[in-house]
């Protein structure tokens, strides 16, 4: 395990907070985070991969510890994210690196990977989807939003911006046993920092836009077929968004990739670290070494 660095850049004139790990000169990993979470999610998994590479972990604007600018500056749209997270790795100076896609977290970073394809090492998959089909039952509320973006469907996406909304974003779908294992701290700090900061009705508009993102499916359907990334896919299938087929999915575009279900929920990192860790080093070692 080595040290995790808490550290700060101006990324367009909005101060961002990143937690780095590893040296400076080793091979990078880019891990944006999903919602409501922030690069928090990745703490352990960056100290157990930091003796070999460069692991890298931005809070997005709005989220954690990074500023929230007012909504005239950053519109807190999906577009907005994917452009911020190519201006982050262009200021810290990365030029190859792998991608961890997880959440919101897999369509920045998709994003980020098609805007530069020969920069892209490889790419972890966990529970991160683009295959509508495969959608599972969770996604039913958001769905009839996005056929019919109501007033007062957008009133029903805000009741789920709480901290009783938080806790079933974490621990919703995982089987009981696996609860306990979950940290309380990943829906009470969030919570805690939407209040601190005033984010609410910014998360809400990004609830609201991710409509937007059923565009982009093709689109990065199609990256996958004609770029090939090598892909490790770890999955956790206990997920009412992003069910088994969600993950076997891919393997229609990408049909090398590495495919591992485990007994996990939608935030694997939390009950599963030590095999993601393992199947990452291995992954890592052959795609993107030190």
């Amino acid at each position: 395990m080595v040290p995790v660095a808490h550290r700060r850049v101006d990324v367009d004139g909005v101060e961002i907070f990143y937690r780095e790990a590893g040296p400076a000169d080793a091979p990078a990993v880019v891990l944006p985070h999903g919602y409501p979470c922030s690069s928090f999610q990745f703490r352990h998994y960056m100290a157990a991969l930091g003796d070999r590479w460069r692991l890298v972990a931005p809070d997005h604007p709005g989220f954690g510890h990074s500023a929230t600018p007012e909504p005239d500056r950053f519109p807190y749209t999906f577009d907005a994210y994917a452009h911020y997270l190519r201006r982050f790795v262009d200021v810290l100076g990365l030029r190859r690196y792998a991608i961890y896609l997880h959440d919101y977290g897999s369509q920045f970073g998709l994003r980020l990977a098609m805007s530069a394809p020969e920069r892209v090492a490889g790419l972890i998959l966990q529970n991160g989807d683009i295959y509508p089909e495969e959608h599972g039952p969770k996604y039913a509320p958001l769905k009839a939003f996005w056929d019919d973006p109501t007033p007062e469907g957008r009133d029903r996406l805000r009741a789920a911006v709480s901290e009783e909304g938080f806790r079933d974003e974490f621990v919703g779908e995982v089987p009981q046993h696996q609860v306990e294992q979950i940290s309380p701290d990943l829906w009470t700090l969030h919570w805690s920092l939407v209040q601190r900061h005033d984010r609410r009705e910014n998360l809400v508009t990004l609830l609201a836009d991710q409509g937007s993102t059923q565009a982009w499916f093709p689109r990065q359907q199609a990256y996958l077929r004609e770029h090939r990334p090598p892909t490790l896919i770890a999955w956790g299938p206990h997920d009412g968004y992003m069910p088994e087929g969600a993950a076997r999915a891919y393997l229609r575009d990408l049909p090398d990739a590495e495919l591992h279900l485990l007994d996990a929920g939608h935030w694997a990192l939390e009950t599963h670290l030590d095999e993601i860790v393992a199947l990452s080093r291995d992954f890592l070692g052959r795609v993107h070494p030190a």
